[in-house]
């Protein structure tokens, strides 16, 4: 896995990166080479928030109980005790004016459940990555979608709100994706109000970072190009 590392290093260099950029992966099994999580979460995006500090790690279905709207958008069922769980804070969402229920079929899921997920940052995925997930502010990940469209990799879906969780079904579906994130995110991970998500397939990583150093430069040399424009017609 030594490419992921460079790839790490590459998307911090190049996206002036505070947090380390997260690698998650659906397996139909647990691994047996990785350790599994320890203790509860309250919603499956605090995983990111655990992977982006540094551990690795991987989940079974039983930890994404606690999340009954990331257990549907990752597919995982909720054991019969629980079940109703899933209807009762839709309703409630749907009370509070948040979410409508004509929405929730239309929600991006995964296509089947997943055996076990593995979390971890980056540049220390043991196993190949499913999707990948970053954090920063509207002006560093505008570089990484412009790469994606550079690489002919361009999104096809609009920036997606709530919930933040089906933003990695979404992408494994449709390509890179950017995520406004919810505020159930936000408080599960941190996420500052002024950062937004990407989350790419880890399939188009390697032409996604390689077209990055192009759209560096090129943002460079126009940044320069309009900065003298502005000053120049400005003082006319």
């Amino acid at each position: 896995m030594n490419a992921l590392r460079a790839y790490e290093q590459r998307l911090r260099d190049a996206l002036g990166l505070a947090g380390r950029p997260v690698g998650v992966a659906f397996l139909e099994r647990p691994p047996a080479e990785i350790p599994p999580f320890a203790g509860s979460a309250p919603a499956g995006c605090h995983f990111w928030r655990l992977a982006a500090e540094g551990r690795t790690f991987y989940t079974v279905p039983a930890d994404h109980h606690h999340c009954p709207i990331g257990s549907y958008t990752h597919n995982v069922p909720l054991p019969e005790a629980r079940a109703a769980e899933l209807q009762r804070t839709l309703d409630w969402m749907a009370d509070l004016g948040y979410l409508r229920p004509e929405e929730v079929p239309t929600l991006p899921r995964l296509a089947r459940p997943p055996g076990a997920i593995v979390y971890a940052p980056l540049g220390a995925m043991p196993v190949p990555p499913d999707a990948v997930l970053l954090a920063s502010r509207p002006g560093r990940l505008m570089l990484l979608q412009e790469a994606a469209l550079h690489a002919g990799l361009g999104a096809a879906f609009p920036l997606l709100a709530r919930p933040t969780c089906m933003a990695l079904p979404a992408a494994l579906d449709r390509g890179l994706v950017l995520s406004a994130g919810c505020i159930g995110n936000r408080i599960y991970t941190d996420l500052g109000d002024d950062e937004l998500y990407v989350v790419l397939p880890g399939r188009d990583l390697p032409r996604v970072v390689e077209a990055l150093d192009t759209v560096v430069a090129a943002n460079a040399a126009l940044a320069d190009y309009h900065r003298a424009r502005r000053q120049q017609l400005s003082a006319e």
